[in-house]
């Protein structure tokens, strides 16, 4: 009986866990929008990077299509843009609803 109970607890628990789960954060469109502004000239029309920039700073980009980079959390990802990584300075003038945006956009983007 108190196997039970506790089985019935944990499937209750679970669905109210799944009830709560908020839809990521952020606008598609909008964040489209934000990357043509402020990350296409670095990272390209697709996410592909721009050898050129790569060139000058003598770094390797990622493709933000790899799965290198879609396997990061939103989290991961926001501090990389508030904080730069390696040689990319962070954007100016960057909202918290922009990253947001930002990033929901970079989870749709495939290899060309």
């Amino acid at each position: 009986m108190v196997r039970r109970v506790a089985g019935m607890l944990a499937v209750i628990g679970l669905g109210i866990g799944v009830g709560w789960a908020q839809p990521p954060a952020g606008d598609v469109s909008a964040g489209k929008i934000v990357f043509e502004k402020k990350c296409r000239i670095c990272h390209g029309d697709y996410g592909e990077g721009n050898p050129d920039v790569a060139k000058k700073l003598k770094a390797e980009q990622k493709p933000l299509w790899s799965e290198e980079v879609q396997k990061k959390t939103d989290a991961e990802l926001r501090k990389i843009i508030t904080e730069g990584t390696g040689k990319m300075k962070p954007p100016k003038n960057v909202t918290d609803a922009d990253k947001d945006n930002v990033i929901q956009f970079v989870r749709t983007l495939k290899k060309p």
